[in-house]
């Protein structure tokens, strides 16, 4: 089967919102798919308004290897990273 990066946003986190990551082979009703140098990444409607214009990155550092959203919504996120609010 051929595997899909979701990104999905969920309630929670310390600022609001976090972002979920996973591995799917599923396609929902309400999914979008975008695609770029063989990658398929897929999220549902309600995520992509909150997440329209951002840029997924895959960083691999001396800090570790992670997946970091740039997201222009974002009016403020955690220490961590993995939780923003929007104003």
């Amino acid at each position: 089967t051929n595997q899909m990066f979701r990104v999905a946003v969920v309630g929670g986190g310390c600022s609001g919102f976090q972002y979920d990551f996973k591995l799917d082979d599923q396609l929902n009703e309400d999914d979008l798919t975008f695609e770029r140098d063989g990658s398929v990444l897929v999220t549902d409607e309600t995520s992509l308004d909150l997440i329209a214009g951002s840029e997924v990155d895959f960083i691999d550092d001396l800090m570790g290897a992670y997946f970091q959203v740039r997201n222009p919504n974002a009016t403020s996120s955690c220490g961590c990273g993995t939780s923003f609010a929007i104003a």
